[in-house]
């Protein structure tokens, strides 16, 4: 309970702060709170599209075009030409047959899986999954196995003993992990659904924009476009603006339209959003966009870490400080807070018990005195 004390009151703190000195203004790296300037090194938005100029455009176009609002969901009269458009352009970017957009990545999560599959099937997840994916799958009502994080040996050994007594089976993984920044071996899990009968579905939230040829993810990365059942991403991240997608086959996709619950019963995107997507993607597809920039710098940042003692995870552009102790890790994002420097700490539950960490997030947009300041203000000179 003095655990959970502590969380709760931190978060009260973290909550306080939010209410009393809100962000007054939102660059690419840069965030001022209360009149004064931080180095952003929390954000999402890892290539720094959310004020890219293209972006911008097609936001205002679409603005004066359509207005603010869709209207209405999908399936009523808020269906507009430009969402098709986005969802076009997603299946040439993922390389499927079809796609359909949803309204966030926890909605399409939490609506993909109750929509396919049910109570005499089994979803078998790795144990890091992100908790959008693991409550899509209570809500499916499947039977729901973990196995460990990033370990095909175990997930064959639990699909052996357990595949046989369900209809239909899923394996679920994140290409890029959101709270530990590693990789999913995608072909090992790849081939032993393949074995077992199983369906594969891979979240590349956090690999989508910055991995692969055009920053196309984990899955063109690996050369497996068109292997991967179920490919589900967002446009939030890398992308720089809003919502989420699922790329898969045609048959896939129609059946969702007609019954994944969180895509039918919510107003559609407004079409602001949804030409900034097109913009983001379009700007991936002709090559703008420099994903292998982001992650060797990101390489080279963990390297200067680890060279100096901190226990440093990951191999993308999320590189974890795990400290430890919860304790630690507040004091810690405190202490380079006060040298002007955001990096918030992610605590249990959100982790493991004693895993307690700053999480950094680098993007585009920070320059090398950024991040040469927050190895100073590390003590990693």
């Amino acid at each position: 309970m003095e655990g959970w004390k502590a969380f709760l009151d931190e978060r009260e703190r973290l909550n306080l702060l939010r209410r009393l000195s809100p962000s007054s203004t939102r660059g690419p790296a840069v965030v001022v709170r209360a009149g004064r300037e931080y180095v952003d090194f929390s954000s999402n938005d890892y290539l720094g599209l959310s004020s890219h100029p293209a972006l911008v455009a097609a936001a205002e176009g679409a603005l004066g075009r359509y207005g603010v609002g869709a209207g209405a969901s999908r399936l009523m009269s808020g269906d507009l030409a430009i969402h098709h458009e986005l969802e076009e352009t997603v299946a040439v970017f993922k390389g499927t047959e079809a796609a359909l957009v949803f309204n966030s990545g926890y909605q399409a999560n939490t609506g993909i899986l109750p929509a396919l599959f049910g109570r005499r099937d089994a979803v078998f997840a790795d144990q890091l999954c992100h908790a959008s994916q693991l409550d899509g799958a209570l809500l499916s009502r499947a039977k729901l196995i973990r196995f460990r994080h990033n370990d095909p040996e175990h997930l064959e050994r639990i699909l052996a003993k357990h595949r046989a007594a369900f209809q239909r089976a899923l394996v679920m993984t994140e290409s890029v992990f959101s709270m530990d920044g590693d990789r999913a071996p995608l072909a090992a899990l790849l081939a032993v659904c393949r074995r077992h009968g199983c369906r594969f579905m891979v979240d590349e939230a956090h690999a989508t924009g910055v991995f692969g040829p055009q920053g196309r993810g984990c899955v063109e990365a690996e050369g497996l476009t068109g292997e991967v059942d179920l490919v589900m991403g967002t446009f939030s991240k890398a992308l720089g603006g809003f919502g989420a997608y699922l790329a898969a086959s045609r048959t896939v996709v129609d059946c969702l339209v007609n019954s994944a619950r969180s895509f039918i019963y919510t107003t559609a995107l407004p079409p602001v959003v949804i030409a900034a997507n097109l913009a983001a993607l379009r700007l991936c597809l002709t090559g703008e966009t420099r994903g292998g920039e982001l992650l060797e710098r990101a390489r080279s940042f963990r390297e200067a870490l680890r060279g100096r003692g901190w226990a440093v995870g990951g191999d993308s552009q999320i590189v974890p400080v795990v400290v430890g102790e919860t304790d630690i890790a507040v004091n810690l994002s405190r202490s380079i807070e006060e040298r002007g420097f955001l990096a918030l700490p992610v605590r249990p539950p959100t982790v493991p018990e004693g895993s307690a960490r700053i999480r950094f997030s680098l993007t585009a947009a920070h320059t090398d005195g950024h991040l040469s300041g927050v190895l100073g203000a590390l003590g990693v000179g």
